[in-house]
Formats: structure tokens, C-alpha cells, sequence
């Protein structure tokens, strides 16, 4: 008899949808043009390149010439942060940003920091929200750019971007939000919430890996980084990924449809694997905010229990899940998120974050939970400071 598997890994990566990838087919054997081509090759895959385009600009209520395609998430991220402060640095060389944004950002921070700009990374509270009224202390006359994610990836927090956007409008300066954990899980629309600029991955949402999205709001001033051809509006040249843009197009299709569902469903189930949690194993801490957070994260302090350890016991039983984010998961170093709400070094190193996604069901939710009690039990057993404390 083969062992259940059960992925609750979905923020890290999700299954493409099989409508998705017959949508997709077809441009990598049949419809194989190049999008910038003159032929009528090429412009059927351009076509199709402007129709995913609309679909996606639909969804979260921009114009379709607003819409960049991009490689993913953190090329989003790169292209929003240094290319508006490359455009704007003659304006001035501030940057606000939060302590608790992925690494495509806080690494292009790092970067534009030894381009001599400076950078203001705001704190956030207990649950990993930033205070605006922080935010307006921070600004000064020479602040170009403010970036703050929309929610998190590792603890699922979802900030007041909508309050932090209107800051930003009030005083002129160009706002940019990573939105990568939240297209096609929470409703979101780029004027509601008064974003200049929003990074988006179609992978986080049963598309495809390798194509992403930004929203640049028109009028916004903004370089490439990369050159070459006038793909993109000259803002982001290279060979359009023609079944990458598809597939990111149906798997927002699919999300406009079935989203608040899908969403109701899931959260129901995380809650419920959230109670049980607590009650069942003890020592635990749930990190985030209780209401205000993605319907499929739970990101969990489990005390007297490292992470590593954890993670790979439970994948031996056939259950997926991740300490943060998958993109540092290599790193030994404890979250910058969960440090900056507050957690000790040692409950980060035992924080592990279950993401639940489409697939996942209550027979998953059981058989996690008749594994998970034996298997911190017995790491436990092996803690010398968990002895201490008994």
C-alpha cells in the first residue's frame, strides 16, 4: 500500500490547473510564433499575448497597456524598485520599505543602498503589520519610492495597503506593493488600493512557473533593467514566453471564478487545522494575524522542536510543508520576518509554515494530524532544553 502524500507547500509553489496547461499547449507546437514577429505566426501568438493581457488587467481593474510580463515575481519586484529609482534619482534618493518584505525586495534595497540611495525599513508589530502613522514620519522631501507587500509569505499577514496607498498618493510619491501571495486569493483591485505599481507571479496561482506581472498605473516613471528589443513597451525586451502569458491568463480566469469560493473552503479548513494544533500539541504559537491574513496560511511556532528536523520527519510520512520561504529555505539563518514580530531565535528555528491550496481536503487535514503530535513528541524527547522544562 503506498504512503498518503499531502502538499501543504502551496505558497512556495502550486500545481498547474490542467485547463491552464491546455490552454497553454498549443503555443509551444502549434502556434509557435515569436510575438514580436510580422508574419502570421508571430501574430497569432501576439494575439494571444494581448488577450491574457486584457484578462489579467480585468482582474485586478487596470488598462491592458499597464500590464508588464515579466519572469516571475522577483524580476517584478527588481524591475519596480530599481527601475523607478534609476528614473527618478535626480528627485531624490529615499526609499521606504518594511522590515518584513520577501528578498526580492530587501536584496534590491540592499543593492540600490550601495547605489547610494538610503533606505528606511519600518518596523512591524506582534502580528507583522506596519503602523502607518510610521510611515508618515519616515517620508521626507527626497522619498521616491515606497514599498510594502500586500501580505506576507511566511506569515500570512495582510497589511493596509489601501491607508499606506493613500499616504503615498497624498504626497506624491510612487507606491509599489508584492502582491505575489495574493492575486487570485483575495480579491484585489489596483485603484481600491491605491497602488502605483503591483508585482504579481502566475506560479502562486496554478499557472505556470517562469512568467510573471507589473502593474505600472500610466504616468509612472520607470527605466529597464534589462536592454535589448521594444518588447513590453521597451520596459522589459526579450522573447515574450507566449505559453507562459497564456497559461497566466486561464489561471486568472479561473480564479475570477471560483476565488471567493475556493477561499471560504479553504480557510475553513485552515482554521480547523489550526485548532487542532493548538489543542493536540501544546507549546505552540501561531504566528501572523489571527483575522487579518491569507486564507491558506498557517505559520506555526512549535517550542522545543527545530524546523529542519520537523520538515523532514513529516516529509518521510509523505507530508509537504516549508519552515518560510521556499526562495531562503536553504539559508540556516532564523526568518527576518518572524525576528521582526518578535519571536526568540530558537521559536523561529521550530516556526514551519503550512500552506493549503485547491487539492487539500479533510481526509489531508486528519491524516496530518494523526502524524504531527507522534513526530514533535518524539522530537521533543530528543530536546535537552524540553527535558529541562518538564
Amino acid at each position: 500500500m503506498s504512503m498518503r502524500r499531502v502538499y501543504l507547500d502551496h505558497a512556495a509553489t502550486t500545481p498547474v490547473d490542467r485547463q491552464v496547461l491546455a490552454a497553454m499547449l498549443p503555443y509551444f507546437t502549434e502556434e509557435y510564433g515569436n510575438a514580436a514577429s510580422l508574419h502570421s505566426f508571430g501574430q497569432a501568438a501576439r494575439q494571444a499575448v494581448e488577450e491574457a493581457r486584457q484578462q489579467v488587467a480585468l482582474f485586478i481593474g487596470a488598462r491592458a497597456e499597464e500590464i508588464i510580463f515579466t519572469g516571475g515575481g522577483t524580476e517584478s519586484d527588481n524591475l519596480a524598485l530599481k527601475g523607478v529609482a534609476s528614473a527618478l534619482a535626480a528627485k531624490g534618493r529615499h526609499i521606504i520599505t518594511s522590515a518584513v518584505e520577501h528578498h526580492a525586495i530587501s536584496e534590491s534595497c540592499g543593492f540600490l543602498e550601495k547605489e547610494g540611495f538610503r533606505i528606511t525599513y519600518l518596523p512591524v508589530d506582534q502580528y507583522g503589520l506596519v503602523d502607518p502613522d510610521d510611515l508618515k514620519k519616515a517620508i521626507t522631501d527626497e522619498t521616491v519610492i515606497i514599498s510594502i507587500m500586500h501580505a506576507n509569505n511566511e506569515i500570512g499577514t495582510i497589511q493596509p495597503v489601501a491607508e499606506i496607498g493613500r499616504i503615498a498618493k497624498d504626497r506624491g510619491i510612487c507606491f509599489h506593493t508584492d502582491a505575489v501571495q495574493t492575486l487570485g486569493h483575495v480579491p484585489l483591485n489596483v485603484n481600491e488600493l491605491n497602488v502605483d505599481m503591483l508585482s504579481a507571479s502566475a506560479h502562486k496561482l496554478y499557472g505556470p512557473k517562469g512568467v510573471g506581472l507589473l502593474y505600472v498605473r500610466k504616468g509612472t516613471r520607470i527605466n529597464p533593467i534589462l536592454h535589448g528589443g521594444e518588447q513590453e513597451r521597451k520596459r522589459r525586451p526579450s522573447t515574450q514566453n507566449v505559453p507562459g502569458i497564456v497559461g497566466f491568463g486561464k489561471a486568472v480566469q479561473l480564479a475570477a471564478e471560483r476565488m471567493a469560493q475556493d477561499g471560504k473552503a479553504i480557510s475553513g479548513l485552515r482554521n480547523r487545522f489550526i485548532r487542532e494544533v493548538m489543542e493536540k500539541i501544546g507549546d505552540c504559537r501561531l504566528n501572523g494575524h489571527p483575522e487579518l491574513r491569507l486564507p491558506n496560511n498557517a505559520n506555526i511556532s512549535i517550542e522545543y522542536v527545530e524546523g529542519e528536523s520537523l520538515i523532514l520527519s513529516l516529509d518521510m510520512e509523505g507530508i509537504a510543508c516549508s519552515t518560510g520561504s521556499a526562495c531562503s529555505s536553504a539559508s540556516l539563518e532564523p526568518s527576518h520576518v518572524l525576528l521582526a514580530i518578535g519571536c526568540s531565535h530558537e521559536m523561529a528555528h521550530g516556526s514551519i509554515r503550512f500552506s493549503l491550496g485547491l487539492s487539500t481536503s479533510d481526509e489531508d487535514i486528519d491524516y496530518v494530524m494523526n502524524i504531527l503530535p507522534g513526530v514533535v513528541k518524539r522530537l521533543r524527547n530528543m530536546s535537552p532544553l524540553y527535558k529541562t522544562m518538564q
